[in-house]
């Protein structure tokens, strides 16, 4: 399948399944980039962000929101480009300043996010300028709820973020932890359906041509949720095990489950959704799922001695 067409001056970097992407605007009166990747991406993010640029700084770092891999590159950027203004979404901007990783979720998940700071919250339904076109804020509550994406109606390109992906989207985890989410995020798939798209960056995953089956697709996968949370939370937590693993790289079985044990978003779920069954060996199992699927092994990480 042929890649959209993307606007002068934009470049997209599509990363591992650990960082999200990164889309960097060249053109305009000042630099500009969406996403900063996860933290041990760091050196790889300042590398593509430096040769893109050719000697030039980057002058502003928008967040769509504030999971860890899509702000983990921020305080590496801050530190290169001592001049460079961030932006983040509005939502946790007191916890961002205060910094507090427990309201962040870094450490109930048991990831990483170095301290950064940042000049200026971006509000929905405002419009801000990237590169050489202007971009409409909107929010995009499901999957976190203060995310934000970015539509350019001149060229229909829509920045998603993990609001919609090829084929679904991300992690709905304020259901994880006792909301109504499933509901926000169908009223983000029918805001994108009104917006229609013609090309979609996604925080992950190529850049894809938007069509009427793509949402259909969401909105399946949201209807298997809705019917089934339990399955939802069976999902999210291989998830968090699987980018824990990609992370590390290569973990004894034994420490790798001994971490999860300890990790206290595995608690939440363990006690909202499978009855506080002993926590062991349910970790034990969902990462035997994973050695068994090959998904970890597909994209580099192992786990030694299963």
């Amino acid at each position: 399948m042929t890649t959209p067409t993307l606007p002068g001056g934009m470049h997209v970097f599509e990363r591992g399944w650990l960082s999200s992407n990164n889309i960097l605007f060249v053109d305009g009166e000042g630099s500009l980039m969406v996403d900063s990747g996860y933290c041990t991406h760091s050196a790889q993010t300042l590398s593509l962000v430096e040769a893109a640029l050719g000697g030039r700084s980057l002058d502003f770092l928008v967040n769509t929101h504030l999971h860890s891999d899509h702000c983990g590159g921020n305080a590496a950027l801050q530190a290169r480009y001592p001049a460079m203004k961030t932006w983040i979404p509005p939502g946790h901007a007191q916890q961002v300043a205060q910094w507090d990783p427990v309201a962040l979720t870094y450490q109930p998940t048991g990831q990483l996010c170095p301290r950064f700071g940042f000049e200026q919250t971006l509000q929905p339904g405002t419009q801000v300028r990237f590169g050489a076109g202007d971009w409409q804020v909107h929010a995009a509550t499901g999957h976190d709820p203060h995310s934000l994406v970015f539509f350019e109606p001149a060229e229909r390109v829509l920045i998603s973020a993990d609001a919609l992906w090829e084929n679904g989207f991300g992690v709905v985890f304020p259901e994880l932890e006792g909301l109504d989410a499933f509901a926000e995020v169908a009223a983000t798939l029918d805001m994108i359906e009104r917006l229609n798209p013609k090309t979609v960056i996604p925080g992950h995953g190529r850049v894809f041509a938007y069509t009427p089956e793509v949402l259909a697709r969401a909105r399946q996968r949201l209807d298997a949720f809705v019917s089934n949370p339990v399955k939802h939370a069976h999902h999210a937590a291989k998830v968090l095990l699987k980018f824990k693993l990609l992370e590390t790289q290569r973990q004894s079985f034994d420490g790798f489950t001994q971490w999860a044990a300890r990790t206290p978003y595995f608690m939440l779920l363990n006690e909202r959704f499978f009855g506080n069954v002993p926590v062991r060996p349910w970790i034990e199992q969902l990462c035997q799922e994973l050695v068994s699927a090959g998904v970890a092994r597909r994209e580099g990480a192992y786990l030694l001695n299963a």
